[in-house]
C-alpha cells in the first residue's frame, strides 16, 4: 500500500481530483443556468452563476490576455517545483506537497476556463443558457474565455449603523465575493502553507539558496 501511494501519485491524485470536481461543477452550472441566476440553498449560501475576466474571487486588475499567460507561467513553475520535490532523495512532507498540489490544481482549473471555454461554449446571458458548440464557434477566442464562478456566501447581510461616519446606512455583506472550486483549492493551499508549513517553506528557500551558493 505504501509503495502504491508514492508522493508522485499523491500529487497526481490531488491535482486530478480537484480538476475533475472543478470542471464538473463549472460545466453543470454553465449549461444549466442563466447568467446571474441564483439558487437559494440557505440564507447564507447561494449557487449564483457569474463569470469574470480576472483573477480569483472575481478580481479584475490586468488585461485578460496577461492574466491568462500569467496563470500559465505560474502553473508551469509550480509543476517544475513539484516534480523536483517528488524526485528528491530526501523526501519532503506529504502535507507540503498536498498544499502545493491544491494551488497548482486551482490554477490549472481556471486556466482551462480561460483557454478553452470561449471556443467550446456559446455565450451565457440573462436570457440564454450556454451550450456546447463546434470548436471555434464559441463566444470568444483562445485564451480569452471567462472563468465560471458560482459559490456565494453572504454570511452577514445587513446595514451599517447610521451613527457610523462615512459608511453609516450603507449596505454591508460579509462574505461578498463569488468564487469557484478552483479558487477554494488555491485559497486552502495557500492558507495551509502559511499556517502549517511557513517554517518548512523558509527552510526550503534557504536550502536552495545555500545550494546555489555552494555551486558558485
Amino acid at each position: 500500500m505504501k509503495k502504491f501511494f508514492t508522493q508522485g501519485r499523491l500529487v497526481t491524485l490531488v491535482v486530478a481530483g480537484v480538476l475533475i470536481i472543478d470542471q464538473l461543477i463549472k460545466i453543470a452550472v454553465k449549461t444549466n443556468m442563466y447568467l446571474h441566476e441564483n439558487i437559494h440553498v440557505t440564507d447564507w449560501f447561494y449557487i449564483y452563476f457569474t463569470e469574470n475576466n480576472g483573477m480569483a474571487f472575481g478580481l479584475e486588475i490586468f488585461a485578460k490576455l496577461f492574466l491568462t499567460l500569467f496563470r500559465i507561467v505560474a502553473a508551469i513553475l509550480i509543476t517544475v517545483y513539484l516534480v523536483k520535490l517528488v524526485k528528491r532523495t530526501d523526501k519532503v512532507k506529504n502535507g507540503y506537497l498536498v498544499c502545493l498540489s491544491l494551488i497548482l490544481a486551482g490554477a490549472v482549473g481556471n486556466i482551462i476556463d480561460c483557454v478553452f471555454y470561449g471556443e467550446i461554449f456559446s455565450e451565457s446571458t440573462h436570457s440564454q443558457i450556454a451550450s456546447w458548440v463546434p470548436l471555434g464557434q464559441g463566444y470568444s477566442d483562445w485564451l480569452h474565455g471567462k472563468v465560471v464562478d458560482m459559490f456565494y456566501f453572504p454570511i452577514i447581510d445587513t446595514y451599517w449603523p447610521d451613527w457610523m461616519p462615512f459608511v453609516g446606512g450603507d449596505h454591508f455583506i460579509f462574505f461578498s465575493p463569488i468564487f469557484n472550486f478552483a479558487d477554494a483549492a488555491i485559497s486552502c493551499g495557500i492558507i495551509a502553507l502559511l499556517v502549517f508549513y511557513s517554517h518548512y517553506l523558509n527552510t526550503e528557500t534557504h536550502a536552495n539558496s545555500s545550494h546555489k551558493e555552494a555551486k558558485k
